[in-house]
């Protein structure tokens, strides 16, 4: 069963969007796997609560990530 996990910062996308990754991503292991893999595919689209992740050691926020801090 292929399986995808997102993590994105909570609240930056839209229920349109979080649609978009899953149809693409559903659609990106059927067209390796071909399409018996679409039926099982699962993707999770994980939302972390601001400040819950860094890089390079240090913690992001989303202010940060927009350009605003």
């Amino acid at each position: 069963m292929p399986f995808a996990h997102f993590k994105v910062p909570e609240g930056t996308l839209t229920p349109e969007d979080k649609q978009k990754i899953i149809e693409r991503t559903t659609d990106l292991y059927a067209e390796i796997y071909g399409e018996r893999a679409r039926p099982t595919t699962v993707v999770l689209v994980d939302e972390v609560a601001d400040g819950g992740w860094g890089v390079a050691g240090n913690v992001l926020t989303a202010a940060m990530l927009n350009g605003d801090g």
